[in-house]
Parts: structure tokens; C-alpha cells; sequence
């Protein structure tokens, strides 16, 4: 049970859809809205950074901004479903990765350092018995299991991962931080959340299956057949969240649904970053519908359910760049951009520091 910020042991989806969500203030978003405009500038000249600056501190319930406390939660985990051939790695590249997110050495360590943000790596599901040094460790289970052959986790194992996703959360409020963005590691976790986002969306698997880690046409005809397939064994709805993830779904996307989650009911923004963080926040809002209002978008990504999926949650992501990195580089690539956002909505010259008459609404 939720109560006083404390989730129980057996957190259930009954639990979960009691969730008391209050809205980010609207008046605060009002307000700042109303500050961008006292800067001398076109009006909207900052398009959708004045926007999200006013939805971040919306969230936070204040016009002073500040987002200099910032990280980046990545779950980690492995997917059964990599058996049937759906990527051309295996899965002990999510533990070589893993490891190296411990001793801050991948390419979102390098990104997060340059933007002065923290990385909090977690194995949620990696499958194998190793520590890794650096990395927090709330392994549900090594990995998730075929989703061919029986279901990916428990509904269980998927509400224990997203339980993991909202205490993080609640650590991260309670350590100060004012910003979090989302990544994750996991080789075929591209499979996990197309198929996903095929059920959420009612749509075909050609739809928003890409080529993930670069596969050849051959893997992708069969990555697209493996998940039509899953889709035809399991009969799942776009009403049926929870079922949609356990099915199908991945280790890390729990988790990162319960970040997602965990935005909403600590008050906490969150920068979304590509396809697997979007299918995780469908799934949050569709669970706890009001959990999209505390999520910032970051870029479209390159593989093809990235712009379905944002279009669902009525988020525009800002960038469009072809990304299709991973582990929350994405995310990192925005830290940087509401930055320097906030430095102009903080510091900017105004109309009265010109001497001039300050643009009119209509």
C-alpha cells in the first residue's frame, strides 16, 4: 500500500490504480508563462522551452526554477526473447555495458559529465550473478523469459520492478535532485518495446519494429515475425496495460514505467528519452492516467514507434536528430538545452531594462 510515501512489499495493480495523482499547479504555469513574456523578446520566441520551463516548475510548484540538481535513472536488464534471433548481440553485452555504467565509462556517463548531471545505473534484471561496483542493484530476476515460449515476468516480478522505479524517485526528491531523465540498457529491448507499443497502439508490428542495433533485413522480417507472433499467442488489448507488459514487455521498461509513476507522485519532472522510455510512459499513463503531465519529452528517435507513441502521450519532443544510442543520452542531450533555456528565462534583459513598451497578447 502507498501511504505516507512508502510503497508495501506486495505492491499490486489494485494498489497502484488507487494512486492519488495531484496535478502540477496550474497557476504556477500561468505565472511563469506570464515571466517569459516580461523578456525582452518576440513573444514564444523560446517555442517550446517556454513551455516546458513553465511545465517543470508547474511540477515543482515554483518560479524559481532550478534544475542544477539533475541525473539520469537506467535500468538495466536483459530479454529472454533475444533466443529467437532478434538481434545480432548477445546478452552478455548488457552485463559488458552494465559494468562499465558502474565505472562511468559508456557514452551517457561521458554526455552526463560534460552537462554536470549524475548517472544512477541499475541492474533490474541482468542475467547473471555478478555485483557490479557502481551499479545499484535491485535485480528482480536475471532477465525476463521468452516471450515465445511463456510469458516475459510475472505480474508479480512487473510491479516489484516498477516499485524499484518509484522509490528511486523518492530517493532522488528526497536527495535534492530536481530533474531526473530516464535511460536504460538491454540487448533486445527494441523487440520488447515494439511489441509493446504494437499492442498499445492496435497496430501492425511492420508498423514500429526498426532495426534496433543495426539489423540486416533478414533479422528485421524475423524480429516482426517473433512479435506477430507473441501478439497472436496472447490476444492482448491497448486496454490492458499491465497484461500488455507482462506479456511482452522487459525488466527495465517496468522499471522505468515506474519511474515514470514515481515523476507523478513525488513531483517530480521527468525527461523521457527514446522508444523504450516512451513505451514505459504509455504504460504509466495508461495505469494512472495524469502521470504524462509531469513528463518532458526529449527527441523523436529513429526507430519507427517513437513518433506513435509521443503522439498518443500529446508530447512533442524537441529534438530530431536520428538518435538511436540509448542509455539516456537523449535525455542528457536535453539537460543541456533546458540549460541554457533557464539561463535566458533567469537572467534575460527585460522590456523595462530597454525602456520599452513589452509585446500584447491578442
Amino acid at each position: 500500500m502507498i501511504e505516507n510515501n512508502i510503497i508495501s512489499d506486495h505492491f499490486t495493480v489494485e494498489e497502484l490504480k488507487k494512486l492519488k495523482i495531484t496535478p502540477p499547479d496550474v497557476k504556477m504555469y500561468k505565472k511563469i508563462r506570464s515571466n517569459w513574456d516580461s523578456v525582452a523578446k518576440p513573444l514564444d520566441g523560446m517555442g517550446d522551452f517556454e513551455l516546458l520551463t513553465a511545465k517543470i516548475g508547474a511540477v515543482l510548484g515554483d518560479e524559481n526554477i532550478d534544475i542544477s540538481k539533475k541525473a539520469v535513472i537506467m535500468m538495466c536488464a536483459d530479454n529472454g526473447v533475444v533466443a529467437e534471433g532478434i538481434s545480432q548481440s548477445g546478452q552478455e553485452i548488457t552485463a559488458a555495458v552494465t559494468e562499465n555504467l558502474g565505472k562511468r565509462n559508456t557514452s551517457v556517463c561521458k554526455m552526463a559529465k560534460a552537462v554536470g548531471a549524475e548517472i544512477f545505473p541499475v541492474d533490474i534484471g541482468v542475467n547473471t550473478d555478478r555485483i557490479f561496483p557502481g551499479v545499484i542493484s535491485r535485480k528482480v530476476k536475471k532477465g525476463t523469459n521468452d516471450f515465445l515460449l511463456k510469458p516475459a515476468m510475472s505480474e508479480r516480478e512487473a510491479m516489484q520492478a516498477v516499485r524499484v522505479g518509484m522509490e528511486l524517485v523518492k530517493d532522488c526528491k528526497e536527495a535534492g535532485y530536481t530533474l531526473l531523465g530516464t535511460g536504460e540498457m538491454g540487448i533486445g529491448n527494441t523487440t520488447t518495446s515494439a511489441a509493446m507499443a504494437a499492442a498499445l497502439l492496435s497496430v501492425p508490428p511492420e508498423i514500429v519494429a526498426g532495426r534496433g542495433a543495426g539489423l540486416s533485413d533478414e533479422g528485421l522480417v524475423r524480429k516482426r515475425q517473433v512479435i506477430s507472433e507473441a501478439l497472436e499467442k496472447y490476444q492482448l488489448r491497448e486496454t490492458e496495460p499491465m497484461r500488455i507488459l507482462c506479456s511482452v514487455g522487459g525488466l527495465d521498461i517496468a522499471g522505468l514505467c515506474g519511474v515514470f509513476l514515481g515523476g507523478a507522485k513525488y513531483h517530480m519532472p521527468i525527461v523521457a528519452d527514446g522508444v523504450i522510455s516512451a513505451v514505459a510512459a504509455l504504460t504509466a499513463e495508461r495505469l494512472c492516467p495524469g502521470t504524462k503531465e509531469f513528463i518532458i519529452p526529449s527527441h523523436k528517435g529513429k526507430e519507427p514507434a517513437s513518433e506513435l507513441l509521443m503522439r498518443e502521450l500529446g508530447l512533442s519532443p524537441v529534438l530530431d536528430a536520428g538518435l538511436a544510442l540509448g542509455e539516456g543520452t537523449g535525455a542528457v542531450m536535453m539537460f543541456s538545452l533546458l540549460d541554457i533555456a533557464m539561463t535566458l528565462y533567469e537572467t534575460g534583459a527585460t522590456f523595462g531594462d530597454f525602456k520599452i513598451e513589452e509585446y500584447h497578447r491578442f
